[in-house]
């Protein structure tokens, strides 16, 4: 096998072997563990350089309806940039008190035209969404299954997806074109659609770092600006809130939960590796999304969600993952192992290996929701 920058692989390997992340917990000497995270944290928020103007939420509940035993609305935020931000807030009827509760963050998948409506169950669901659910989870709209365990719940679309996706109105006539004849929303236009946003994605990349920003530093703050929202609510225990998702989502989840000290519980799906195990040939299977220049100088990948140690954390890996090396996913795994151990609470991390491909099914959507109960209920 062949690496997939050929001749230079050498060179990068060569500069990987050198680098020992500065800020890794298990690089850190003192004794001041709120130090070490705040310090950085600090740097990490310096990398991903985006810092918008603030606005108000005006958070407001568009729709709502009875799902079985649960309540589901509509709602809709602002942002600095771009149309408001829609969600579905889900939570148990008549539960009475302050609930648990989790930010649900939906996945990349390579399907932009929908974001939220991939993880909570929606009426007249089309068989395009369908078919991914029973791809990637089990056929279970896990969002929703989670509420259904007395949870609220709170998922949104993401820069990109579904509301916050790029209008093709917006664009240039030569993107619009590939879409003429196509009805919008049919199986169709939405394939179509995702084929387009796939290809587009090295723009708004390469647009961002161009402006002196970053895609972590945008998707990382929104996931934050989910919290806020989470924490308008009257339903939410402000001190129980969790955080989880797959693959694009357990990427997020690794922002987030590394950075907002106001998730205490999370669970990563199917993003977990050692960045130097990247690199021989997997950096092709990656989202834009995962790069922060710089990063892997300070912290690799189980160093960045480790700063919300000594906080509770599960990953779960998928052996057959074609994103990763299983190499790249156990080194992470001991490489998090080691971070608790030298915190002193072995018990918060645990990371689980199951049989098959990437996905989030419903064994461990089993496994991810006792890990929510046992530390937010």
């Amino acid at each position: 096998m062949r690496p997939d920058i050929g001749t230079y692989y050498e060179l990068v390997d060569s500069v990987a072997g050198r680098i020992s992340p500065k800020l890794s917990f298990l690089n850190y000497r003192g004794a001041d563990l709120e130090a070490w995270r705040a310090r950085a944290r600090a740097k990490v928020h310096e990398l991903m350089a985006f810092d918008p103007e603030p606005v108000p939420l005006n958070p407001r509940v568009e729709s709502s309806w009875e799902d079985g035993e649960l309540v589901v609305e509509k709602i809709s935020y602002d942002l600095p940039y771009g149309p408001r931000t829609e969600g579905f807030f889900l939570y148990p009827k008549g539960s009475g008190g302050k609930l648990p509760a989790v930010v649900a963050l939906h996945d990349h998948g390579g399907f932009k035209y929908f974001g939220k409506e991939k993880i909570v169950a929606v009426p007249d669901e089309p068989e395009v969404l369908r078919e991914f659910k029973e791809e990637c989870y089990g056929g279970r709209s896990w969002a929703t299954e989670l509420a259904r365990r007395g949870f609220a719940v709170l998922a949104v679309d993401l820069f990109l997806w579904g509301s916050r996706k790029v209008g093709v109105d917006s664009l240039p006539e030569e993107f619009g074109r590939r879409f003429e004849g196509l009805r919008e929303g049919s199986r169709e236009y939405i394939e179509e659609y995702n084929r387009f946003a796939g290809e587009h994605e090295h723009l708004i990349a390469k647009t961002l770092f161009a402006t002196g920003t970053t895609w972590p530093g945008v998707f990382s703050w929104e996931d934050r600006r989910s919290v806020d929202c989470l924490l308008t609510r009257p339903e939410v225990d402000p001190e129980r809130i969790g955080c989880g998702g797959l693959s694009g989502g357990g990427l997020r989840t690794i922002f987030l939960a590394g950075l907002d000290p106001r998730i205490r519980c999370a669970v990563c799906v199917g993003f977990m590796s050692t960045f130097r195990e990247l690199l021989f040939d997997h950096i092709k299977c990656h989202t834009w999304m995962l790069y922060l220049p710089l990063l892997p100088r300070y912290l690799d990948l189980p160093d960045l969600i480790a700063l919300r140690v000594p906080e509770p954390l599960m990953v779960q890996y998928d052996e057959k993952d074609p994103l990763y090396t299983l190499k790249g996913q156990m080194e992470a795994h001991q490489k998090l192992k080691a971070i608790y151990e030298k915190a002193g609470c072995p018990e918060a991390y645990e990371g689980r290996f199951y049989l098959g491909p990437h996905k989030f099914d419903r064994e461990m959507q089993e496994d991810a929701f006792g890990w929510f109960e046992r530390w937010l209920k």
